[in-house]
């Protein structure tokens, strides 16, 4: 962690993220004048730095990747560690609402080459981001996409090590995880890359469930029988033409991702 004082970089008077155990300020470095963003995390003295912070830090400092935010500095003082990024204007959530939630196709493409780019990256090394969503993927004037936030993120060493299930915001996570499963690997991120992919492209929301209860009752109803629940069964004809009528309906509902985008789609979201 580096001892230099934090007034090496000057923080501006405003807010523009506030999570559960940080507060991200936009500020500007005294020695390059370059645009930062500082992440200040309070520290409590009976606790110390939270684990979320602590795994944050030690996954990013081994994590170089254009499509990876970049973490500059940690300034570490006894009452607060402030985590300096390189800056970016907003996230994909407030790209996609500056564009009236209708993003042209080539940049739908631009972008999701850049996210399956970078959880790429962490992928073969052996880590899971396990919070992907809109507000979490970082974009910059040049209209280049950053993966962030990273304090849920794990590095997997094996297969089926056990986490915590309370992971990825609802709209998000993978039914295996809804239904409890707490042994997982990299489809927990893929299935995170369907939804945002199906949202980019059409505007709104795959499964906007407001409960566990709704979000897997929005998944069966598309996707059919999950994994630990009742299969109808009938062979391999009845799956293959189940498979087809999925891609129908996903088709229904993006349509401007034709035949071709939407059976991409559809490997992001394994049907049974």
């Amino acid at each position: 962690m580096s001892d230099k004082p934090l007034f090496f970089y000057f923080q501006e008077s405003w807010t523009f993220r506030r999570g559960t155990y940080a507060t991200v300020f936009k500020g500007k470095s005294r020695l390059t004048d370059n645009l930062v963003a500082l992440k200040e995390i309070r520290l409590e003295h009976e606790e110390g730095a939270p684990c979320t912070a602590i795994r944050e830090v030690s996954l990013l400092k081994e994590l170089r990747h254009a499509n990876i935010v970049t973490l500059h500095d940690i300034v570490h003082t006894e009452k607060s560690l402030t985590l300096v990024f390189e800056y970016l204007e907003k996230d994909l959530k407030q790209y996609m609402d500056d564009h009236g939630n209708m993003l042209s196709m080539n940049n739908v493409k631009l972008f999701l080459f850049q996210l399956l780019r970078g959880l790429s990256y962490c992928h073969r090394r052996r880590i899971l981001h396990r919070d992907l969503k809109p507000q979490n993927l970082l974009i910059n004037e040049r209209g280049e996409l950053k993966l962030a936030d990273f304090g849920l993120a794990r590095a997997k060493s094996v297969p089926t090590k056990t986490y915590s299930n309370e992971v990825v915001t609802l709209w998000y996570r993978p039914p295996d995880v809804l239904m409890g499963s707490t042994e997982y690997s990299t489809q927990i991120d893929m299935w995170g890359v369907g939804c945002i992919f199906f949202e980019m492209a059409s505007g709104r929301p795959l499964f906007p469930g407001s409960t566990v209860e709704e979000e897997l009752s929005l998944i069966t109803r598309l996707l059919g029988p999950l994994e630990g629940q009742a299969d109808q069964g009938g062979g391999d004809e009845r799956k293959s033409n189940f498979k087809l009528a999925v891609i129908e309906a996903l088709l229904t509902r993006a349509p401007r991702l034709h035949h071709d985008g939407v059976t991409l789609l559809a490997s992001f979201l394994p049907v049974r």
